[in-house]
């Protein structure tokens, strides 16, 4: 175990720390993400950080509610079948120091368009949050009393809902692909890098589920949310893709916001000892595969990962609802061209959360 001072040079928190914060609410979640992602890279090793497993969890914890919703599989049933295809879309792959600096980052609302997105996706979040009892944290103190109380997530209530939220992310980008494939072939022109981009995030997002879907299977419930949820969402995105893509973009740029903040907490459990559970839970085959972990990952390097993924899913949205996406604009992800000046990159390099702007852009 990591003496408390290495604990707090990496940003994990020990229960002396923890027991300073609960004086004061003005850490908030977001807060803290923000300040953990800045610590120095240098004392990030290529394995786990150590973990705080103690302290923060009372003895006797009442019953949990909203757990039904999934079902936990067996060791039998998270092995692989005889055939594992190779990823179709491999992984870019992604620094350490790049992944572990990922937090939450809000693009504020500019533009008309941009304030109807951002609403629209916040009622779809609460809606979403209360079909799966969650209540997201607004300080650590809050985040440990819900630990300690029913409404606490549990292992069963993460899956819940990452396997509801892994099932919808992955319909924008298969859409948007799909409707500008159409308009390549409509137009007889090329689509300028942009449909590769987007069925890699529909493949990525899928990638996501399909991990999860190796840990837990969705009850009938969860499954009936889904099939309504997915039938609605698609059929809206498609109609609106084809009348306002750039707003579909921005949308997506904020939905994505709210998973990085969703994966952000799911981390923070784990670094609190609130759900040790959760952090011994096996990595599927089918992950180490299409992220390249070893043997030695953990569920808490799986979540970093797939955190990452989404931080770069909401800078390219939010870059594409930018640009003039039905004109001569490229795909300024397909193709990283030589400059003096940053560009984007498949990969976190250069990173801008909120979006690049059009003038920076080498278009």
């Amino acid at each position: 175990m990591l003496s408390t001072a290495t604990h707090n040079q990496l940003g994990i928190f020990t229960p002396a720390l923890s027991k300073a914060l609960l004086t004061s609410s003005r850490y908030g979640l977001r807060f803290v993400s923000t300040v953990q992602a800045q610590k120095s890279s240098d004392v990030l090793s290529s394995s786990s950080p150590a973990l705080d497993m103690s302290g923060n969890l009372g003895d006797h914890l009442p019953e949990a509610r909203n757990t039904h919703m999934v079902k936990m599989n067996n060791p039998d049933e998270v092995k692989e079948g005889k055939f594992l295809t190779p990823a179709a879309f491999p992984h870019p792959g992604f620094v350490k120091a790049d992944m572990y600096a990922v937090h939450y980052e809000h693009r504020k609302c500019q533009k008309t368009m941009d304030y109807i997105t951002y609403y629209f996706m916040r009622s779809l979040r609460n809606t979403f949050d209360f079909f799966t009892g969650y209540i997201e944290p607004k300080s650590i103190q809050h985040q440990i009393e819900i630990a300690n109380g029913p409404d606490r997530m549990t292992k069963e209530k993460w899956m819940t809902r990452l396997v509801v939220l892994e099932s919808i992310a992955g319909i924008p980008g298969s859409v948007a692909g799909f409707l500008r494939h159409l308009r390549a072939l409509r137009l007889f022109r090329r689509d300028n890098g942009f449909i590769e981009t987007l069925l890699d995030e529909a493949y990525n997002e899928r990638m996501h589920l399909l991990t999860f879907l190796k840990l837990a299977k969705p009850g009938r419930f969860a499954r009936v949310m889904l099939y309504v949820g997915q039938g609605v969402f698609a059929n809206l995105f498609f109609i609106v893709y084809v009348l306002k893509p750039a707003m579909c973009h921005r949308f997506v740029g904020y939905l994505e916001e709210e998973a990085v903040l969703t994966y952000t907490r799911c981390l923070e459990d784990m670094k609190l000892g609130l759900n040790p559970e959760l952090y011994h839970t096996p990595v599927p085959q089918i992950a180490k595969d299409y992220w390249h972990l070893d043997d030695k990952a953990t569920f808490y390097d799986l979540i970093q990962y797939i955190r990452a993924d989404e931080a770069k899913h909401r800078e390219v949205n939010h870059t594409f609802a930018n640009l003039k996406i039905r004109g001569s604009d490229r795909n300024p992800f397909a193709l990283t061209v030589d400059s003096p000046k940053p560009q984007p990159h498949t990969t976190l390099k250069d990173h801008h959360g909120t979006g690049w702007e059009r003038k920076d852009l080498i278009l």
